[in-house]
């Protein structure tokens, strides 16, 4: 574990375990890489080298005040994979973390990785305009933000308790250790990164990068994702790939790595040695 410095002098933490092909992990908005625990357990244990960092403003990265776009968050992961000097990697990004994997190689290039998987993933787009008429009005994202702003600390202990992993849905046993936990990470994060990262998760436009996008790439979704819904994320992004593969989990949330950690896991072992 240690810390990388940007060119723009940020300090990014980062986790590198085990040996072997390395799989690189995104993390979603506004946790942390201890947010893929059971993924780098899992992996690790499976003889790959497992690599997950805080995105800046996250976690235990550098609470700077600008650079929360998708820009740099590409560019600070490119920053890691060229200082860990990562070759044949696979990406992992998980909601916005996915839009960061899928900026990052159509930014940087395929040089260095050789799959891609999104899940729950952000792409192509999440807020609605003319071209994307079935997106989350504006709206619902200025909610956010005004309550990261004001009201941090409960909204941050609201979300996961609700819709993050479907704990609201009848018959679902809420897991309190699984929303402390995440209160826990985003806590950790600054409140401007935060604001600022909704903008960046809710109105970037990844179509573009998604055609570029030559590596093979498994698209994971589930179909009762309340945070990314379903029909204007997962099957849109998977036709846009070259070459892209959609697979739809039935009656999964949003946060299904944590919740459906042992088909997730299966699924995404499959895929890698496929």
């Amino acid at each position: 574990m240690g810390f990388i410095t940007t060119n723009d002098g940020v300090e990014i933490f980062y986790k590198d375990w085990g040996s072997g092909q390395p799989i690189v992990f995104s993390h979603g908005w506004p946790l942390s890489s201890d947010d893929w625990d059971a993924q780098l357990m899992f992996f690790l244990r499976h003889g790959y080298r497992v690599i997950a960092h805080d995105r800046r403003g996250h976690g235990r990265s550098t609470q700077v005040a600008d650079g929360h776009d998708m820009d740099h968050y590409a560019d600070d992961l490119a920053a890691l994979t060229a200082h860990l000097d990562l070759h044949d990697a696979i990406h992992v990004g998980h909601s916005t973390g996915g839009g960061e994997v899928a900026h990052y190689i159509a930014r940087h290039g395929e040089s260095r990785v050789a799959k891609g998987v999104l899940i729950s993933a952000v792409p192509p787009i999440m807020v609605q305009t003319e071209a994307n008429p079935g997106g989350l009005p504006k709206s619902v994202f200025d909610g956010i933000q005004e309550q990261v702003a004001t009201n941090r600390s409960v909204f941050y202990r609201d979300l996961p308790a609700t819709a993050f992993y479907g704990f609201n849905r009848p018959g679902v046993e809420p897991i309190e250790a699984i929303i402390q936990n995440w209160w826990r990470q985003g806590m950790m994060g600054g409140a401007k990164a935060h604001y600022d990262g909704v903008v960046a998760f809710s109105q970037t436009d990844f179509t573009e990068d998604l055609k570029k996008i030559t590596v093979p790439v498994l698209v994971m979704h589930g179909d009762d994702d309340q945070v990314v819904p379903y029909a204007d994320s997962g099957p849109l992004s998977a036709k846009l790939l070259q070459n892209g593969t959609l697979k739809t989990y039935a009656g999964f949330p949003h946060g299904m790595p944590t919740t459906q950690a042992d088909v997730i896991n299966a699924d995404l072992l499959e895929f890698i040695r496929s």
